[in-house]
């Protein structure tokens, strides 16, 4: 008997010491502050397995031929180029051509407004048409867009200065443009129209009004999927019946409407606190407004939230440096939307551990993007041009903890 239960416990600490073991071996969880994906807080069990469906479909699901895709095509799933739910890779970037002013695109029968460059056995991707002005573009980060969605029509107009009325060089507008009819079928609360226009925000231009407008031209133009909303094939534009199905769309856009805000980090660092007021004094949180007020919506846990951003949603001139001489929608060619900075400081994980910034990925450190910056953030660029190294240090040490 003692030798029986000599060898049990014998056992028994053998056990606890590989637990142990593993457990050392073993590499922690990432902090939640260093992921991008991940639900936000508040939602009910119903939401939560929505949200899960979402997930699935966004980051799982691969279309084959066998199940759409194409004849032409981007690349053939959403997570290709989302990495993680982050920006993408010039390797996986795309380019949009034929347009540009405000009088449309001339190239819609030349497979305008997307270039895509990849097609399935037995046909020719396409290739740029003659005379097309284009601009290469590289997906962005995905989190938070809910929250972004659920900012009034109101806010954005208050945030607006066309006239530069208070003479800070300044002007950011908000983009009035035409809509989809399925896009009307979803207009979010209070929104407000002019001549028939509605305000868009989403896309580099902010040319798509909402989620469900952004993922219905995404499965049609990056993977050549048609829905019941894009109904019409890019390749043919012929109707074709839908090919991914609308509850697996809604599910997507709402997965997109409840990815959590990213998180910020080292608030407490005394240099991410000095830059942070730099970036104030040098008026740079003029367009890249740090705190917006959601409005109600139909999922409670965005409603009437309090959030960070760093973005104004309106469209500002940024110069000669970043005219692609191409638009969407009636922006100008120089004219490009705010960009949502929340997130900046992990944006290198999900692009293969370089920096790749700015719309088309030319900027490979936040700094060259900084000094990329001309027309209405001229004057910014310029203070920060002019700062010490030290203080520069600070403003990158900021824009890194976003």
């Amino acid at each position: 008997m003692k030798t029986k239960r000599f060898y049990y416990i014998i056992a028994a600490l053998s056990f606890i010491l590989v637990i142990i073991s593993c457990d050392k071996t073993l590499p922690n969880a990432p902090e939640e502050n260093l992921l991008l994906d991940g639900p936000l807080e508040g939602l009910t069990h119903e939401q939560q397995l929505q949200f899960l469906k979402g997930d699935i479909a966004f980051n799982d699901d691969v279309f084959t031929v066998e199940k759409g895709l194409g004849p032409l095509f981007n690349a053939n799933s959403c997570a290709t180029c989302h990495a993680g739910d982050g920006k993408g890779h010039p390797f996986i970037g795309f380019t949009r051509f034929g347009q540009t002013d405000a009088t449309g695109n001339n190239f819609l029968n030349q497979g305008a407004p997307q270039l895509q460059n990849k097609a399935i056995p037995g046909y020719a991707p396409e290739q740029l048409p003659a005379g097309a002005t284009f601009s290469n573009l590289l997906a962005p980060a995905v989190t938070g867009l809910g929250f972004l969605d659920a900012v009034s029509d109101a806010d954005l107009i208050a945030l607006s200065d066309p006239n530069d009325i208070n003479n800070d060089g300044i002007s950011g507008v908000p983009h009035w443009n035409t809509i989809p009819e399925y896009a009307k079928a979803q207009l979010r609360p209070n929104t407000i129209t002019n001549g028939g226009k509605h305000i868009t925000r989403f896309g580099k231009k902010g040319a798509a009004y909402n989620l469900l407008q952004q993922t219905s031209e995404a499965y049609n133009q990056d993977m050549g999927i048609t829905s019941v909303f894009e109904i019409i094939d890019t390749y043919s534009g012929l109707e074709i019946d839908p090919e991914v199905g609308t509850e697996q769309v809604n599910d997507v856009v709402f997965y997109l409407k409840t990815l959590k805000a990213p998180l910020r980090r080292d608030e407490t660092n005394p240099d991410v606190i000095e830059g942070e007021k730099l970036f104030t004094e040098m008026k740079c949180a003029s367009c890249h407004t740090p705190t917006l007020q959601t409005g109600p919506s139909t999922i409670e846990a965005l409603s009437n939230k309090t959030f960070h951003p760093y973005t104004d949603l309106l469209l500002h001139d940024m110069g000669t440096l970043l005219d692609d001489n191409y638009t969407e929608g009636f922006a100008l060619t120089s004219e490009w939307k705010t960009p949502a900075l929340w997130g900046l400081g992990l944006s290198q994980d999900s692009q293969g551990g370089t920096y790749f910034l700015m719309h088309d990925g030319r900027a490979k450190s936040i700094e060259e993007a900084i000094l990329l910056h001309g027309g209405e953030a001229l004057q910014s660029k310029n203070k920060y041009e002019q700062l010490l190294e030290s203080k520069k240090k600070q403003v990158l040490k900021f824009l890194e903890s976003l």
